[in-house]
């Protein structure tokens, strides 16, 4: 069944790119007006987010993300058969930031944000970076799917750890040598009341504290990566240092700052963010939280 469905999708990504986009295009705009997938979600996110903007201008945001998020999973595909002369083409990265920090010999952890496209931005690290390089993932629920997207993400030696056994399969790379490892950590806790609640759109929300936990652990630099699209299929990762310091950081500033820095790169193209995922789903309460707010 697996070499089945593999052989269908590395024939769907032979299709070219134009025709690739305009399924795309079908494909977003089913999601978004027949489907209506969580529409209302995006709309109360943005809400949120850009109080500020007309309903006008929050709906072309709205429909820019669509077209970026279904984009996103079409490209996915491509990837299984892109040729490297053609991928370099299409990415390009400030990478010798992370390359300058390989030759000071500490490991990097790499923040990231749900932004468009992430399989490039992996690629682009693995490819391109001297660090050997870890990712972790949250495994698919379909076996065969998940082994297809494992196949695609290690071409170029990426290692991967599932989310669900991070901390034994972690261990063993950590004590082996220097390592570069990628966190998008912008998603709900699986428990508000043992996250920071930090200021994200002038609302407390809670991140958790497992990144800055391993920062400090490991001493590991933190660097934070912006990925965005530059044109349709073309994308570029900046890379910027946060800090090769982490313990110099009081409890929870290191988050409040990777926190701050997102949101500007948030506002900077707001539909290359992954605005479907329901983000204010915790609420604030005083009694409970206090004591986890970190300004």
């Amino acid at each position: 069944m697996y070499l089945f469905i593999y052989i269908l999708v590395y024939l769907f990504s032979l299709l070219p790119w134009r025709l690739l986009y305009i399924i795309s295009d079908i494909i977003a705009l089913l999601l978004q007006h027949v489907l209506k997938y969580r529409v209302k979600v995006v709309a109360q996110n943005l809400a949120i987010a850009f109080p500020q903007k007309t309903a006008k201008e929050r709906q072309k945001i709205a429909n820019e993300f669509y077209q970026q998020f279904t984009d996103s999973f079409i490209e996915t595909f491509k990837l299984i058969s892109i040729s490297d002369k053609n991928f370099d083409k299409r990415f390009t990265s400030n990478v010798e930031v992370l390359n300058k920090l390989y030759a000071t010999g500490q490991s990097v952890q790499i923040m990231a944000g749900h932004f468009f496209n992430w399989e490039f931005a992996n690629w682009g690290v693995a490819k391109f970076g001297k660090y050997p390089f870890i990712a972790v993932y949250m495994p698919l629920s379909n076996p065969y799917f998940n082994k297809i997207i494992l196949k695609l993400r290690m071409r170029f030696g990426s290692i991967m750890i599932p989310a669900t056994n991070f901390k034994t399969q972690f261990h063993k790379y950590a004590t082996q040598g220097i390592y570069a490892m990628a966190l998008a950590a912008d998603q709900n806790p699986g428990n508000p009341l043992s996250a920071y609640w930090v200021p994200f759109f002038g609302r407390l929300t809670p991140f958790v504290k497992g990144p800055e936990k391993g920062a400090l652990l490991n001493n590991t630099a933190q660097v934070f990566v912006h990925f965005y699209r530059v044109k349709r299929g073309y994308y570029h990762s900046e890379y910027e240092v946060m800090t090769t310091s982490p313990n110099y950081f009081k409890d929870g500033q290191l988050t409040a700052l990777y926190v701050k820095i997102l949101e500007e790169k948030i506002k900077a193209k707001p539909a290359n963010y992954l605005w479907s995922h329901r983000r204010w789903r915790y609420e604030y309460d005083a009694k409970q939280h206090e004591k986890l707010v970190v300004h």
